[in-house]
């Protein structure tokens, strides 16, 4: 999951290198829309079976939240 963000912003940062703004606004959209929602799921997943919220709240900020 990370791998693939990171892939993803690198590829985007070549994109702008070369000039090229449609594809580079187009792989960030394809690459952190996905980030978000899955975050947004599993905050909602972690809000009915979590006792440590900050913390788990923290981890989706980071988005380390499938990971946890």
């Amino acid at each position: 999951f990370a791998a693939e963000t990171v892939t993803a912003l690198c590829l985007s940062g070549a994109y702008r290198a070369a000039g090229d703004r449609m594809w580079q606004w187009l792989t960030l959209l394809f690459a952190l829309l996905p980030c978000a929602l899955v975050q947004l799921s599993l905050v909602f997943v972690h809000r009915d079976v979590s006792r440590d919220r900050p913390l788990v709240l923290l981890l989706h900020l980071l988005q380390l939240g499938p990971l946890v």
